[in-house]
């Protein structure tokens, strides 16, 4: 199919206005599918050699594809304001990995390896873009970063960005395998300011939009600089009831194009409450928890979780912090707990049942989505409670 034929239904029944993003003028916030389709059919967003392909539109946000080569490094690294990635890449000798044969090719722990992906931009002048790990591949413990050229950080898109998108690969904890056209991150683009204050973020709090706590009350006082904290579930169903996982070490590799095909037991040791609703986070450990909290986004609101915030200890607590409109979300916050992919930092670090481990921030939508989580479009996660990667059976 044509890139023409694919931006066409893409937007079919698009409404013509002047903004850049297909939005009404001057409108600020986080750009939703129909605006990320506007920009296809523009090519501020295009395919490169395949076109974009309409399953990769979220309800906020744009899956990116491998290309067909990964290359080996031996360093991670920044190119930094004068040089390019593929520069880089040159400098310390990178060595090609071709990820076009139909069995991939197995990205191993321990290992850094980058790869163009077959996303490029041609962004307006005043939107800007953010990245992100998507759900499967944080709870798989791979650390991904996206890097564009001329960058000083990763994970950032400057405004007016106009050049190719490359992805950083660094497996944790389990071998993978990878194609060509595998979606590891996502990008989220955006005009503007898009954070919520702290006076509406309370209001939505109290009114139950963004999360719900089954047993126990809401304390609003606990939201600052517009962040809402979540808890972390460590009692279950009580003693002997699954809390969480904690990854075996020297497994098999993961082919991520299997879904459902792998065995926990083969990957993961389950943990189970005991006496005291605690546990001990080895520093060499990759952990799957859960939140007390069920988490919910509006439709006109979209959610990011703060990854790693130094006040609340030495740990890390979500890889992949994007949460779309409508995750959660029935015309109130029910039935979907946020899963934490958990790192202690260094040294062993103990967690307590109901201590605040992480942080949403809650930010505008330019307009809400014409598709949204849950409803529209497939989603993996919906109404999830302690759950692995969508790569292993249901228990």
């Amino acid at each position: 199919m044509s890139e023409a034929a694919v931006n066409s239904g893409l937007l079919a029944g698009a409404a013509e206005t002047p903004d850049a993003a297909g939005l009404r003028a001057g409108t600020t916030g986080i750009l939703p599918y129909q605006a990320l389709a506007h920009m296809v059919r523009a090519r501020a967003v295009k395919g490169v050699p395949q076109p974009i392909e309409p399953d990769q539109l979220q309800p906020a946000s744009l899956d990116l594809r491998l290309g067909r080569t990964a290359y080996r490094v031996r360093a991670s690294f920044l190119p930094g304001p004068n040089a390019g990635v593929m520069d880089k890449i040159r400098q310390l000798e990178g060595y090609p990995i071709d990820l076009g044969a139909s069995d991939g090719a197995v990205l191993e722990t321990g290992c850094v390896y980058v790869v163009p992906l077959q996303e490029a931009l041609s962004l307006p002048a005043d939107i800007h873009g953010v990245a992100n790990p998507k759900s499967s591949t944080g709870r798989l413990d791979i650390l991904t970063r996206l890097i564009t050229d001329r960058s000083n950080a990763f994970d950032e898109i400057e405004r007016g960005y106009d050049g190719p998108l490359y992805i950083e690969i660094a497996p944790q904890t389990f071998p993978v395998v990878v194609r060509q056209g595998t979606r590891l991150n996502q990008a989220r683009f955006q005009r503007l300011g898009a954070a919520l204050a702290t006076s509406p973020l309370r209001d939505l709090y109290a009114r139950g939009q963004l999360v719900h706590m089954p047993q126990g009350a809401l304390d609003e006082s606990g939201i600052k600089d517009g962040l809402v904290p979540v808890t972390i579930d460590l009692r279950g169903a009580g003693p002997g009831s699954l809390i969480g996982y904690r990854a075996r070490k020297h497994t098999d590799r993961i082919d991520l194009e299997k879904v459902g095909h792998y065995d926990p037991a083969d990957f993961w040791e389950p943990i189970v409450c005991h006496r005291e609703p605690a546990i001990v986070l080895d520093p060499d450990a990759f952990y799957i928890l859960v939140t007390r909290e069920e988490v919910g986004v509006p439709p006109d609101y979209a959610a990011e979780m703060v990854p790693y915030y130094t006040r609340s200890g030495e740990y890390r607590v979500h890889y992949a912090g994007f949460f779309d409109p409508g995750f959660g979300w029935d015309g109130a916050a029910r039935g979907s707990k946020a899963v934490l992919e958990v790192r202690s930092h260094d040294v062993p670090f103990m967690l307590e049942h109901g201590q605040t481990v992480g942080w949403l921030r809650y930010d505008r939508m330019a307009a809400r989505p014409d598709r949204l989580y849950g409803t529209s479009l497939k989603s993996n996660y919906q109404n999830q409670g302690l759950a692995l990667a969508k790569q292993f059976r249901a228990g």
